[in-house]
């Protein structure tokens, strides 16, 4: 891939301390990586202009805002137009329920991933679908427990 960026063992270390406290600060960064504060700011303002570094959030907890229900919907549609996909697009952003969106490979066209409060709002979400693009079929399984999640990317130096 053309676009990958090159890293060493220290923005690794820098990358994996951001990944586990987006909060951090400058100071406590480098000293968890062993570089000054000169040279730690300096590389993590590079990881960000180039791109590595593309925001910092907040995760929230869902169990405890009451949206645990984790819900996969597998979508096939006989629409391959890009402008059936740019409305699907649209209408599938501007749903919050919908926390990933992938357009895949096989014998499922898009694959979303919703977490909601129940079964109610899952219907609610679903409907407000249905009205607004033209699907082939959609199919849905519910999460029963989640056993891994993380937003940590494996992380290696490149050559």
């Amino acid at each position: 891939m053309s676009d990958r960026v090159a890293l060493d063992d220290a923005d690794v270390r820098i990358l994996s301390a951001l990944q586990e406290d987006g909060t951090l600060s400058v100071a406590a960064v480098s000293e968890i990586v062993n570089l000054s504060q000169n040279a730690c700011w300096r590389r993590m303002k590079r990881l960000e202009e180039d791109g590595v570094i593309s925001r910092r959030v907040t995760l929230l907890n869902p169990a405890r805002l009451g949206i645990d229900l984790i819900v996969f919907v597998s979508i096939k549609t006989s629409e391959h137009s890009e402008e059936w996909l740019s409305h699907f697009a649209e209408v599938v952003h501007n749903m919050p329920e919908v926390v990933e969106f992938y357009r895949m490979t096989g014998e499922v066209d898009y694959l979303l991933k919703l977490k909601v409060e129940n079964m109610a709002a899952y219907d609610r979400a679903y409907k407000r679908l249905i009205s607004q693009v033209r699907i082939t079929d959609v199919s849905s399984a519910f999460a029963m427990e989640e056993i891994k999640h993380t937003t940590a990317l494996p992380l290696k130096a490149t050559p």
